[in-house]
C-alpha cells in the first residue's frame, strides 16, 4: 500500500457544497483504504496499492464528475512530494517576511518554458511566482484581494487546471501525513 494525497479543485467552494464524510465514501467506494480528509477543502489522504498518480486522478475525477454532477480537477502527490513541496523555499527570508500570503498551486504537469515564461510576465510589486516541478509557488506582498491574481488566471496563463493551498496548510499536512 502506498500512501497518496489528493489536491481537489472546486470542493466547497463556488456554490457546490461536500460534506467531508459523503467525500470519504466515495473515495472508500474506489477501493482507496484509511481515506481521512484534511480541513474542508478538497484534500483527501487514502492508501491505494496503484502507483500510477495519472491513473488513480483520472478514476477519482471520473467517480467524482460521476457522483457531484461536475468536473472535480484531481492532483495527486505521495506523501514524499508532499513534504519535499512544504519543505521547498523559493523565495529568500527576506521576502517570506514581506508576504501576507503565500500560496502552492498544484498542476498535473510542469509547465513548459514558454508558460513559465508567460507567468513570469505577471510578475508585479504585489505578486512573485516560482515554479518548481508540477507546482507553481505563489508570494503575494499585500492582501490577496489586491491582486489581480486569481487560480483562473493561473490556470489561462499556463493553459492548465490547477488548485491552490495555502503554506500553512501544506505544511500542517507534510507534518500530519509525511
Amino acid at each position: 500500500m502506498k500512501h497518496f494525497i489528493a489536491f481537489l479543485r472546486a470542493i466547497n467552494v463556488g456554490g457546490h457544497t461536500v460534506k467531508m464524510d459523503a467525500l470519504r465514501e466515495i473515495f472508500e467506494t474506489l477501493g482507496f483504504s484509511s481515506v481521512e480528509t484534511f480541513i474542508a477543502s478538497g484534500n483527501v489522504i487514502f492508501d491505494y496499492m496503484e502507483a500510477d498518480p495519472a491513473q488513480i486522478e483520472h478514476k477519482i475525477e471520473s467517480s467524482l464528475r460521476q457522483a457531484l454532477g461536475y468536473d472535480v480537477a484531481t492532483f495527486i502527490r505521495t506523501e514524499a512530494e508532499l513534504v519535499e513541496i512544504a519543505r521547498y523555499q523559493p523565495f529568500s527570508p527576506g521576502q517570506m517576511e514581506q508576504a501576507t500570503a503565500f500560496n502552492i498551486a498544484f498542476l498535473a504537469n510542469p509547465p513548459g518554458e514558454a508558460a513559465q515564461q508567460k507567468l513570469q510576465a505577471l510578475t508585479s510589486d504585489i505578486d512573485q511566482f516560482h515554479t518548481h516541478g508540477r507546482e507553481v509557488y505563489w508570494l503575494c506582498r499585500k492582501k490577496q484581494s489586491e491582486s489581480t491574481f486569481s487560480n483562473a488566471v493561473l490556470e489561462k496563463t499556463l493553459g492548465t487546471k490547477s488548485t491552490l493551498r495555502g503554506l500553512s496548510t501544506v505544511q500542517k499536512m507534510a507534518e500530519k501525513y509525511g
